[in-house]
């Protein structure tokens, strides 16, 4: 008999065949990272029951199967393979496998040359990502693939990383957005992230088959692949067990089954395992621990018999709902932390409802919301204020330790961090898009090693050798402690190690401290993540400071919010009473917004009496009357001068341009040269997420930044339009505006023309142009031009030729001053009308809507004048940044940071993309620039995955600490 065990990151499946290659047995378990114990069992039960004693033959297989093998001394088959031999066995004329498994992503294109791509060390967009959702959404995957059956609406989830993605739904969730379209939605992400992440380029075509738990067991997954692929796949017999059948197939060497049962189940690992020094080294040092931290104590009063009027204040959090009532003098009469099962709104109603009937005399004076759910629950309940959470949490934080000067919170998904200078919030750092340092991070492996978090953290107290894991993603960690747990640690060294790791990831990760005296001497911490002893100790001593934890951490937001409402009381509440409480309904519905180019799918939420709550919007006009000055908004200034470069009909015919990076800037230029030479110029159509999907198979980095990504769509646009000559050229070099110590573009910009050319095949059967050109040499460039022309073209001249680049450097200079001159406008005109000024940061492809996601929009409905980084930068001389300043796009924000240091109504805002390597220089060099001079200055990371509600966070605590100041 062959026996073939294919051990996963989460599962174990066990295949035996007959003589005759027939399967005779399978079995598929989770081994809940009980590997060794669970691989012991299954052979143990395959001699008793199915072996019984007739000769065997074994193979082991499976991204967690090395280990066991070497230990039992069994035959080792690498997975893909495994899968190959299987797949080349049943169905032979595959052309390509799509493999789902627990955490591991596999395709291999079996014709035409064969290859396989998998994911490194990323589970994003697997069978533990897809488990992860589902218990966000609180369902079983059953009822996430029924619910996916009956969707209206697919919304842009990311899928590069669980905790991307739950910060992406957790406002979906919260704005009331249906389970069947996050459902459905979820599944196009990992179709997404599969073919984006790993076919890179690769078409994927012919007859396909799909593998492994996720794609057998939910067919709308697979349906989900079918629709983007423009194909049907195959889902085999045995879809599950593909590499245990290659596995027993390739099984060749006889061995004993109950010398390695008893080989498998004595293996302990290695021992060898990097170790950090012990949190506590005896009971007492722990004592003397917890009694420090019990002294931050709040007062306390019975509500029962309370007379006074009293404050509410409510934190809808990401995962959990908060809520506490405070008195006139500041007791805690009242208080609850729950999960928030992703829909606060029964459960306010509930605790509202519950304060009416048990105190029927209570006097409610005001109320005050915070969080996530904050303007759900605001607008459902009337709630009198709504409060963005780090003023809240500040707030909070001060009646602790009225000197507070870094105050730093870490709940479920959220780390807040600020600093505190002259009372004000003067730095803010959020996860705008990752959670490893945070709750859930934690929750994640508690469950996954099958213990509460509660019991989980006190394992780590006393641990002796904690397992250094570093700062990395969760998912990274994931074969860390996997392997971790081959080589002999413990629980209790896993537990420490991670709350080591928790802190480790918002210093270094969110914050970016480089020494502990950066974030302050006076230090509250808060946040439910901080009620664990081990992160709070782990935290100490990564600091080497004494910091205070409140008794009341994880309900220091609705704390904070309480204060906020009894600060703006003004004798009344316009909450809901309990007649209007027991009558109250609410009912959701989704519809698409044409009040501007996002074309936002809202989620209206509609409450009894009619009242309204809209959420899903990148800007505010869906949500209110007053209208943002876009007359103050130079970035919607910009896209109106680049709306003007029309088609103009010319006798050499087409020339397509795609709309991205530095085309973003450089389209007068180009559009003014090729029309003067006859040619009719045409652009690729605004940027969308469809335009981004018509691309995303030809990409071939997951690791590129958007805005490069987006090119492959306006270029494939291009193409679907018939347009026969499309013109993209490398330039190594930008115009050479006297900042910097060189001009150079952004590697990425400068050469990603040949990453087009070497990955959209389609570009063969066109005239494609992207030579190397260099516009900065003047003199020089119209002979390479016409070199490059005449290539493709009969009949130019270069007198014809130079007086087109002549023509278009005076468009190109015109451009500039006509968006410097309204620069200069907008902000005479802000200071006339007392408006605050933002220099909104950033390179010209952040002008795309679809790459800033309406930030722009945000940060007018605030009320502010917004200026670019060009507009400002012509202002100041070069000077010394204390780096090598060689990249045109950094030159400019240096300068702008420079020229507004000394405005005091002015403040900078930088957008960042991620994948671009050297945007930490600029970070840090324009925060060294700003701070000397008391700037309030924040950065917000964009990509496909920006999570827009903490962005909106940040913005408000940005116009909340101007407001203070």
């Amino acid at each position: 008999m062959k026996i073939g065990l294919d051990i996963g990151s989460t599962t174990i499946k066990c295949v035996v065949l007959d003589e005759e290659n027939k399967i005779v047995y399978h079995s598929y378990e989770r081994h809940y990272s009980q590997i060794v114990e669970k691989a012991a069992d299954i052979l143990k039960s395959l001699g008793e029951q199915v072996v019984q004693g007739r000769k065997a033959m074994v193979a082991v297989s499976g991204s967690a199967g090395m280990g066991v093998a070497e230990s039992a001394k069994l035959p080792f088959i690498q997975e893909v393979f495994a899968t190959r031999i299987a797949a080349k066995t049943y169905i032979p004329d595959a052309d390509v496998i799509v493999e789902l498994g627990g955490e591991d992503a596999k395709i291999l294109f079996l014709t035409g040359g064969t290859e396989v791509r998998m994911n490194g060390s990323c589970a994003g967009g697997t069978g533990a990502f897809i488990d992860q959702m589902a218990t966000l959404l609180n369902i079983s995957l059953d009822e996430m693939n029924e619910a996916a059956k009956s969707y209206d609406k697919i919304y842009t989830i990311a899928s590069r990383c669980g905790v991307f993605a739950k910060s992406d739904i957790q406002p979906l969730l919260n704005q009331g957005a249906q389970r069947n379209d996050i459902s459905a939605s979820i599944f196009s992400a990992v179709v997404n992230q599969t073919i984006a992440g790993l076919a890179q380029g690769r078409d994927i075509k012919g007859k396909v088959l799909y593998l492994g738990g996720p794609l057998t067991f939910l067919s709308e997954l697979r349906k989900s692949f079918d629709n983007t692929l423009g194909l049907q796949g195959i889902c085999p017999e045995n879809s599950l067990y593909y590499v245990a059948l290659g596995a027993a197939l390739s099984a060749e060497e006889e061995i004993d089954l109950p010398d390695a049962v008893e080989a498998v189940a004595h293996y302990t690992g290695s021992g060898n395992f990097a170790a950090n020094p012990p949190l506590f080294t005896n009971e007492a040092e722990y004592e003397e621990f917890v009694a420090r931290h019990e002294k931050a104590t709040v007062k306390t009063a019975d509500l029962s018999t309370y007379q006074k009027p009293v404050y509410i204040g409510i934190d809808a959090g990401s995962t959990t709902l908060k809520t506490v009532v405070l008195g006139e003098d500041g007791e805690l009469l009242d208080s609850s932390y729950q999960p928030n099962s992703s829909n606060p709104v029964p459960l306010v109603r509930e605790f509202l409802l519950r304060l009416y009937e048990k105190h029927p005399g209570i006097r409610i004076a005001s109320s005050a919301v915070t969080g996530y759910g904050e303007d759900l629950i605001q607008n459902a309940f009337r709630v009198d204020n709504g409060i963005v959470e780090t003023v809240a949490h500040f707030t909070a934080a001060k009646r602790f330790m009225p000197d507070v000067d870094f105050v730093i919170d870490i709940g479920g998904q959220d780390i807040k961090c600020f600093k505190i200078r002259n009372g004000a919030i003067d730095n803010i750092f959020l996860n705008e898009a990752c959670s490893s340092g945070c709750g859930s991070f934690l929750q994640t492996f508690a469950n996954a090693l099958g213990y509460s978090i509660g019991d989980f953290a006190k394992k780590g107290l006393f641990a002796k050798h904690p397992v250094n894991l570093g700062s990395r993603c969760t998912v990274f960690m994931n074969s860390s402690v996997k392997q971790a747990q081959k080589d002999g640690a413990t629980i209790e060294d896993i537990s420490a190690g991670l709350s080591v790791s928790v802190v480790k990831n918002a210093l270094y990760k969110v914050i970016r401290a480089t020494t502990p005296q950066e974030l302050g001497k006076h230090i509250v911490v808060q946040g439910g993540t901080f009620l664990n002893d081990a992160v709070l100790r782990s935290f100490e001593l990564e600091l080497g400071v004494q910091v205070v934890r409140p008794a009341i951490s994880g309900l220091m937001g609705a704390y904070g919010a309480a204060l906020y409402a009894k600060k703006q009381s003004t004798g009344k509440s316009s909450l809901l009473s309990l007649e209007e409480l027991k009558g109250f309904t609410h009912k959701v519905s989704v519809v698409s917004c044409g009040l501007c180019s996002n074309h936002c799918r809202l989620t209206v939420n509609t409450f009894a009496g009619g009242r309204k709550f809209i959420g899903g919007n990148r800007c505010e006009k869906p949500v209110t009357k007053k209208k943002a000055d876009e007359g103050l908004n130079l970035y919607e200034y910009k896209r109106q001068l680049l709306d003007e470069y029309q088609p103009v009909k010319g006798p050499r015919g087409k020339i397509g341009i795609p709309m991205g990076l530095n085309m973003y800037e450089l389209l007068p230029f180009w559009h003014k040269l090729f029309t003067t030479l006859g040619f009719e110029v045409v652009t690729s159509p605004a940027s969308n997420r469809a335009l981004y999907l018509k691309g995303q198979h030809t990409i071939p980095s997951d690791t590129v930044c958007f805005p490069a990504k987006l090119i492959h769509g306006h270029v494939q646009a291009l193409l679907d339009d018939g347009v026969g000559t499309i013109f993209y050229p490398c330039l190594t070099y930008n115009l050479d505006e006297h900042l910097g110590d060189n001009h150079y573009n952004c590697p990425v910009v400068a050469y990603y023309p040949e990453v087009i050319g070497a990955n959209m095949g389609e570009l063969k059967k066109v005239t494609f142009i992207d030579d190397y050109l260099g516009i900065h040499r003047r003199k020089e460039f119209p002979g390479k031009l016409l070199e490059v022309l005449s290539r493709h073209f009969e009949g130019l001249t270069l007198k014809e030729v130079k007086a087109a680049c002549k023509l278009a450097y005076a468009e190109h200079d015109a451009y500039l001053q006509k968006v410097r001159k309204k620069g200069r406008e907008i902000i005479e005109k802000a200071r006339g009308e007392g408006r605050q000024i933002i220099v909104l940061a950033g390179r010209p492809y952040h002008l795309d809507p679809e790459t800033n996601h309406g930030i722009d929009k945000l940060i007018a409905s605030f009320g502010a004048a917004i200026v670019t980084e060009d507009a400002v930068s012509d202002q100041v001389e070069k000077f010394a940044t204390g780096v090598l300043n060689q990249w045109t796009y950094h030159s400019r924000m240096y300068a702008a940071a420079r020229y507004i240091a000394d405005k005091p109504d002015m403040n900078l805002v930088q957008l960042v993309s991620f994948g671009c390597g050297v945007d930490a220089i600029t970070t840090d060099e324009v925060r060294e620039i700003l701070e000397d001079e008391g700037k309030i200055y924040t950065q917000i990371k964009i990509d496909e995955i920006t999570n827009l509600g903490a962005v909106k966070i940040r913005l408000r605590s940005l116009f909340a600490a101007l407001k203070d100041r």
